[in-house]
Order: C-alpha cells, then structure tokens, then sequence
C-alpha cells in the first residue's frame, strides 16, 4: 500500500505482483475492495495496480471544493506517470469506466488494452441536451436526501428507484456483493458523496471515434437495458471494440460473476496481444 501526493491531498494505491501492468479502477461510492476477485487471480503473472479516487475509500477527501471525471482521469494520469506504467491494460467499472473512457480519449493509443465494465457513456444513461441536463439538475434533492437519509440511505434511494425504472436488480444478483457496496457508500461522508454524484451528473460523454486502443465493453447479463446499449454503442464508435454479456452478473459484473468476468478479461487481453 502506497499514496500519491496530490495538490490537495494523497491518492491511496497498491501494487501486488509483477509482470505485465494491469490497472483497476473502480465505481462510485465504492474502493478498490470491489477488485479482490481480480487481484487473487492475476497477481500471480501480472503487476496489479488499484487505486482509490477521490471521495473514496483510503483516499478519502480532498480539499478540492468540486470534484469532476477530468480531475478523477488527470489524478490516474499522474499515477502512470509515477509508477511508468507503460503498455498496460485499464480496466473500469461503472464511475471507472468513465475514467477509462476519458483517459482513453487522452490518450488514444497509450494502453495495451481497456475493458469498460458496467459501461455506461453518461449519466443518467441516456444522452440530454446541456441546457436540459443543467435545469434539471437532481443536486439540491441530493444534498437533501442526504441531510435526510445520510448515505447510506441515499444509495438505497438511488438503487430503489433504478430498480422501479428497470424491474431488474441492476446493481448486483449477489446479495453479499450488493450488502457490501451499500456499506462502502454508507461510509463515505455527506460532503464527499455529493461531490462524487456531481462529478458524475456533469460528466459529457467523451469522444473515442479516434482511440486505437483495443477495447472491450462488458456487462452482466441483467444490466440495465440503457447502459447495455450505450456499452454497444461505445463498441461501435472505437477502432477496435468488442462487447461481452456475462451470465449471472449485473452491473457489478466483475464481483456477481469472477470467474466468467477473468476469463473474458484473459480472452480479451491474450487477443489484443496477439493483434500487437
């Protein structure tokens, strides 16, 4: 376990293994916990990197008053930077597969190879015109239901009204996967948590039309049908792209599903490296 100085603040980070880098980032309200299925499994021939961001887990916070995916993608850029982290393969899941996506459309042919789990291209995930997203900016609901509910309880709030709109679990098939990312989000601070959701509300869909970089969108079969969709589209817009469905997973495709999630990252990998 490491930290990285930032300007106002530390970015928490680990490194297990050696071999060719593999770099996990994780999702909203979350921390790199949510990796440990990965970890175990390719710690033993690669060099596993997962961070924290901002806002989360033992990074905490920091003293930026606004958080945003630019800031989230530029602290993961200085951390290549101080590991020399060349060649390796970016993974994201859900808030880090937006990372991804914008530390792609940085650097278009830097990785060997991204994989976009839970790969939603906005948020909510569907495309809204500025103006409509500005004026109908949940925050001030947000910044209530936590003064309200804390957390915790608007993490629930949050989930219980995907679930109404889908009619699917959507986060997790797992009870024990979805018991402990609600207690991840339950411990994040009032403060922290809705600078993380505005991060994520103001987020513009990065653009990939011109990004080389192998990449795989991969989501559990019991995704939301937007987001599976938006996966598909991200797929369609890369030089490079392909899509995976796993079965028994949902959003938290990698926790829901391990086995099934490893070996389509290996399949994918192995392919880009072949291609190479």
């Amino acid at each position: 376990m490491a930290e990285l100085p930032l300007d106002d603040g530390t970015l928490w980070y680990e490194e297990t293994g050696s071999g060719p880098p593999l770099v996990f980032v994780h999702g909203g309200w979350m921390d790199s916990d949510a990796w440990e299925p990965q970890v175990e499994r390719f710690a033993d021939d690669h060099r596993v990197v997962r961070l924290d961001l901002r806002g989360h887990g033992r990074t905490g916070s920091t003293d930026s008053r606004r958080y945003s995916v630019d800031l989230f993608a530029a602290d993961l850029e200085r951390l290549f930077d101080h590991l020399a982290l060349e060649d390796a393969v970016l993974c994201g899941l859900s808030l880090g597969n937006i990372v991804t996506q914008t530390f792609l459309h940085r650097h278009p042919d830097r990785l060997r190879a991204a994989v976009l789990g839970g790969p939603l291209r906005s948020f909510p995930p569907f495309d809204l015109p500025k103006w409509l997203k500005a004026a109908g900016n949940p925050s001030a609901s947000i910044k209530t239901a936590l003064q309200l509910s804390g957390s915790k309880g608007t993490f629930r709030s949050m989930l219980a009204s995907v679930r109404a709109t889908t009619g699917e679990p959507w986060l997790s098939v797992d009870r024990e996967t979805r018991t402990r990312a609600i207690e991840s989000a339950g411990s994040i601070s009032r403060a922290e948590y809705e600078k993380i959701f505005d991060a994520l509300y103001r987020y513009e869909p990065a653009t990939l039309s011109h990004v080389s970089t192998p990449t795989l969108a991969i989501y559990g079969e019991g995704e939301a049908p937007l987001v599976k969709r938006q996966g598909q589209q991200i797929a369609a817009t890369v030089e490079d792209g392909a899509v995976r469905s796993i079965p028994d997973a949902a959003h938290l495709v990698n926790a829901d599903n391990p086995v099934a999630f490893n070996d389509a990252l290996v399949e994918f990998v192995d392919r880009a490296e072949t291609a190479a």
